[in-house]
């Protein structure tokens, strides 16, 4: 069962490290975002997953705490993984692909709805390498209208 770590897994392994991030959220249309801050540490798992530990502030007050995994699954040729946090109930499941640039890892999901209680709806994470020691996240959700609407954005920026 060894499984040899592949180019797609070793892109992965530029996000290994101790991170600090600021990050935006529109909590409502129209709304100005809400800013808060953290740290994440990023750590490689046999050279195939990384397992990503953040904390930081929630939206709104209060800490908040959760963890991500990513890595590639060779059979479906895409990027997997999950996101969990201590501030909902709902596990992320990913699965995404790199685009030709390999700076730019887009991630779909379903996840639960900002504005419908109860309802989940189609969502995407894009994590965009800038340099090495600087990437960024976008968070997006699937309006009913079909247009995809931004949510968040963070910074993240490498400590060591």
């Amino acid at each position: 069962m060894k499984t040899e770590p592949q180019k797609e897994h070793e892109w992965l392994q530029q996000l290994v490290g101790e991170w600090t991030y600021e990050s935006e959220c529109i909590m409502e249309p129209g709304k100005a975002p809400e800013k808060f801050k953290g740290s994440e540490s990023v750590r490689s798992i046999g050279g195939l997953w990384v397992l990503c530990e953040g904390r930081g502030e929630m939206p709104g007050g209060g800490a908040a705490n959760w963890l991500m995994t990513l890595g590639y699954d060779p059979q479906k040729k895409h990027y997997i993984g999950t996101w969990v946090g201590s501030m909902m109930s709902h596990l992320w499941i990913y699965e995404g692909s790199l685009e030709k640039d390999e700076k730019v890892l887009t991630l779909n999901a379903e996840g639960p709805s900002c504005t419908s209680e109860g309802k989940l709806v189609k969502c995407r994470d894009v994590i965009e390498i800038k340099n090495n020691g600087h990437r960024a996240v976008t968070s997006h959700m699937l309006g009913d209208d079909g247009e995809w609407r931004l949510f968040m954005t963070a910074n993240y920026w490498r400590k060591s």
